[in-house]
């Protein structure tokens, strides 16, 4: 005989499961996909109605919706887009007229104006940080430092169409994958949003402060007005940038009420490879708290972003035949 009692499961009551509210069913299932006789959007359809990839789903749904009704498609992003190679999925979604705006931090303009320029980017900062030579590559910091002291002075570009416009006149070698050049070429704001002491060209003797400083306060105050026209269907898209994006925007957004913008109704997203504090509430929570949408998704952006521009594409050609 054992020491200690036990519940008698001889009264437990049980009910038909035919009475219980399922939250899945098999209409929800994934389903299979055949390359013979399905487009992609038909299998982003498949994917099961449930969670995040529902939310992929209308977050696609909503861009298509968006350029159909000449709403606008705002782009943030940080410097990892570039880095894992993505610019070129950037660029066609601004030459395809999806993308109508992008704003990126100055970090990304950097590995944007190298690859150009250069054809490469991307150092190994531990290594180098070893013998005080991060960052310290001169021809970087004297052509973008160069542009925006030339800029001004004797313009009144901001900090991305200054740098985009130089690419052109350069001819840079490797002009076709810069976000910046395409921004010019196809008369797409691209923006660029600096935090003076983040970035390797700031580190510089050819760094010019308050030069740094107007472009990108010209670019914040075109972002303003970008934003403004949000209601009623826009769509911001936010790429891996974890803070200064996120809080640019919001004043941004804050600016655009206060001058009699409606600025409401608009979906936002965050794709990024983990969730973090400011994009959760500065682009997903806050600014769509009055008839909007925000979304969050997980996942590299090497995947994601070519994932989400091609299934957005592929969409739009099906939708159009």
């Amino acid at each position: 005989m054992t020491r200690f009692k036990r519940i008698d499961l001889s009264k437990v009551r049980t009910t038909s499961i035919k009475e219980r509210k399922s939250k899945v069913g098999i209409q929800d299932f994934a389903g299979v996909y055949d390359p013979t006789t399905k487009s992609l959007s038909q299998f982003i359809d498949s994917l099961p109605p449930i969670l995040v990839a529902d939310d992929f789903k209308n977050v696609v749904r909503r861009v298509v919706d968006a350029r159909k009704n000449n709403k606008p498609v705002i782009v943030m992003m940080g410097a990892h887009v570039i880095k894992v190679g993505c610019s070129p999925i950037i660029i066609d979604l601004i030459k395809q007229k999806i993308v109508t705006a992008v704003a990126m931090n100055s970090a990304a303009a950097i590995h944007d104006v190298e690859t150009a320029m250069w054809g490469v980017t991307s150092e190994d900062v531990a290594d180098n940080l070893m013998d005080g030579s991060f960052g310290m590559w001169t021809e970087t910091g004297e052509f973008i430092n160069g542009v925006l002291t030339k800029a001004f002075h004797e313009s009144d570009a901001g900090y991305g169409e200054a740098l985009g416009d130089a690419l052109i006149q350069k001819n840079a070698p490797n002009l076709e994958y810069s976000i910046l050049a395409a921004g010019i070429s196809s008369q797409v704001p691209v923006t660029v949003h600096a935090a003076i002491g983040t970035d390797i060209v700031h580190q510089q003797p050819s760094m010019n402060g308050a030069a740094t400083g107007e472009l990108s306060f010209r670019d914040f105050r075109t972002l303003c007005e970008i934003v403004g026209g949000l209601t009623d269907g826009g769509v911001v898209l936010n790429f891996g940038s974890a803070v200064i994006l996120p809080e640019v925007f919001l004043k941004a957004l804050t600016v655009a009420r206060n001058v009699g913008h409606r600025a409401k109704g608009f979906i936002t997203a965050n794709f990024d490879m983990i969730q973090h504090y400011r994009p959760q509430m500065n682009v997903v929570q806050r600014p769509t708290l009055d008839g909007g949408s925000g979304y969050s998704i997980t996942g590299h952006h090497e995947i994601m972003i070519p994932l989400l521009a091609a299934t957005i594409k592929d969409v739009i050609y099906n939708d159009g035949r």
